[in-house]
């Protein structure tokens, strides 16, 4: 009698470790086993970019790669996810990511819903012109100008809203288009933020042939999404962004991706998100 109850015992303890293991193994997909899956942008260079093969590039990459070294996986221990800006809370919010490194703007209305790290780089609105053009050197210039900027983009709307009225706002379905619509002279300016534009003015086949103008149209700090309420995540990515900071990786990794472009970066923010 003893030994059918001590059987039993034993079973239902072996079935609930079993179950208790499956569980755990499949409640996040965005890390904690031997890889972790990182959110970055695919489109964008000098931030993130999908190479044709099959390789990423971008400060954001770098970024991403060093945190997640400080997390305890390696390079090859990554798995990169395409992280456009309308899913982003909701690759989070359903765990495919562990977190996302792609030009992610800390606001208030993202705050709600997911939390954040860093910021680790501040961006501004700015404009890229054709480097022999002084035409522009503040954005009420581009009043009778045409203005680009990609469809549903807030950027361009801001610039002719608030500041250049009669700018001819003329949007593209990417911005490589505006990109050959601004050296053909199809279009005058192209505005987003200046880290997105010093990506592309800084790829090889466009160097020399575009400038930043230099203004600080708005305030664009990039911060890491993680889940809401990951306090010890966010503790962890904060301590790596610090460090990354302090040994001059940041430095390193801003020169490598905006360097070419003659972007000036502003220098590394402090941590708010805590």
């Amino acid at each position: 009698m003893q030994f059918r109850k001590t059987s039993a015992a034993l079973a239902a303890v072996l079935t609930l470790s079993i179950t208790a293991t499956a569980c755990g193994s499949g409640n996040d997909k965005g890390g904690d086993g031997d890889k972790i899956t990182i959110g970055i942008k695919f489109d964008q260079p000098g931030l993130g970019l999908k190479t044709a093969d099959g390789k990423y590039t971008g400060f954001d990459v770098d970024v991403a790669t060093y945190v997640a070294k400080e997390l305890g996986y390696s390079a090859d221990k990554i798995e990169w996810k395409q992280a456009p800006s309308g899913e982003r809370e909701n690759l989070i919010r359903n765990g495919d990511v562990k977190f996302i490194v792609a030009s992610y703007t800390i606001n208030d209305k993202r705050k709600a819903v997911v939390d954040f790290a860093g910021p680790y780089f501040l961006a501004h609105q700015d404009l890229l012109v054709r480097a022999d053009d002084n035409s522009i050197k503040k954005a009420e210039d581009l009043n009778s100008k045409k203005l680009c900027s990609v469809t549903g983009s807030t950027s361009a709307q801001n610039v002719k809203t608030k500041l250049a009225p009669k700018a001819d706002l003329q949007e593209f379905g990417g911005y490589s288009e505006c990109l050959t619509g601004l050296e053909n002279g199809a279009v005058d300016a192209l505005t987003t933020d200046d880290s997105i534009l010093a990506g592309y003015a800084a790829q090889k086949e466009h160097q020399g042939k575009f400038k930043l103008v230099g203004l600080e149209l708005s305030d664009e700090p990039y911060g890491i999404g993680l889940k809401k309420g990951d306090k010890e995540l966010r503790d962890k990515i904060n301590a790596a962004l610090e460090k990354m900071k302090s040994d001059g990786s940041w430095d390193k990794f801003v020169k490598a991706n905006f360097g070419p472009a003659n972007y000036q970066s502003e220098p590394a923010p402090q941590i708010t998100e805590k």
